[in-house]
């Protein structure tokens, strides 16, 4: 699979603390719905550890996908699909956690995903995520192959 650049929100970025894709939000413009333009089928975001995530302590993150009002998440996000808080031993290279974006959702103009480090910082790792409408397709091979 290809990973468009536009549905692309995070790409190997180096999460310590609590942030947002450094790839930037989704614009879904005035009248926001998510759906595959091609098939009206419901779209996926996945999340890939690129870099196993390391703490100090016993560190855990919680990954989300929010939209909100601002392209920056601050004004009051709405959380649409969300992972319970995991542990640094499970954030290893290659992990990946597949979230579903059902079609029908009210969603507001600016699509983005959050990752939110407890009982942190972390002292490395870094993630990528992505839109896709066909996850079970979706291959990691590592950097340069």
């Amino acid at each position: 699979m290809i990973v468009n650049k536009r549905e692309e929100f995070a790409d190997s970025q180096v999460v310590t603390a609590t942030a947002i894709g450094s790839g930037g939000v989704i614009d879904l413009g005035a009248s926001p719905t998510l759906q595959d333009p091609a098939n009206g089928k419901p779209l996926f975001i996945v999340f890939q550890v690129d870099e196993a995530a390391t703490a100090a302590g016993a560190a855990t993150v919680v990954l989300s996908v929010e939209s909100d009002s601002t392209a920056n998440l601050a004004t009051s996000a709405t959380v649409h699909a969300t992972t319970e808080a995991i542990g640094k031993a499970t954030l290893v290279a290659g992990y990946k956690r597949i979230l579903a974006l059902p079609p029908g959702r009210a969603y507001e103009r600016y699509l983005g995903v959050r990752f939110t480090v407890a009982t942190g910082p972390l002292t490395a790792g870094k993630f990528s995520a992505f839109l896709t409408s066909e996850p079970q397709n979706w291959v990691a091979y590592p950097a340069g192959s």
